[in-house]
């Protein structure tokens, strides 16, 4: 987005100075803010660029026949914007990296120890399972040692 915003506004620039049009300091805030407009809706497809600097110079009433002159060059600067974007982009992460350096190892450390407990939470219904499945609550058989049953060996029959 940036090197395209800048390409758009210099080329247009440019096709001014080359028509000897001189553009008013307000036609060079409109040819910028058109750029940076542009530039952010463009697609990410190689030389989409001129396409939107068709919009660029309409609205500035600069003669939109003269892009011709820069699709000569066009794929060395869509090269050069793709460096310019891909450095503005490296420094804004840099950037938001240094600034939310302390919250993000915060959350980090939260995240950690959520980790944690939830570890720990699952450690212990497993030992509380294996304490239920190794207790005395599990039914046995009649044959086991040491079985009393409350029921007489008649009503015993009557169940089986």
């Amino acid at each position: 987005m940036d090197g395209t915003a800048l390409y758009e506004a210099v080329a247009a620039i440019f096709i001014a100075q080359m028509n000897d049009i001189h553009l008013s300091p307000g036609q060079v805030v409109t040819v910028s803010m058109t750029a940076t407009l542009a530039s952010i809706g463009a697609a990410s497809v190689p030389s989409a660029g001129l396409v939107t600097m068709l919009l660029v110079l309409s609205a500035v009433g600069l003669p939109t026949e003269d892009i011709s002159l820069i699709v000569a060059v066009d794929w060395l600067l869509d090269r050069i914007r793709t460096s310019v974007n891909v450095l503005g982009d490296s420094f804004g992460a840099g950037i938001v990296d240094h600034l939310s350096r302390k919250e993000l190892e915060e959350q980090d450390r939260e995240r950690q120890e959520y980790e944690r407990r939830e570890q720990e939470l699952r450690d212990c219904h497993i030992i509380e399972v294996t304490h239920r499945l190794s207790s005395d609550s599990i039914p046995r058989s009649p044959q086991a040692k040491g079985f009393e049953s409350p029921y007489s060996d008649h009503q015993r029959s009557d169940f089986v």
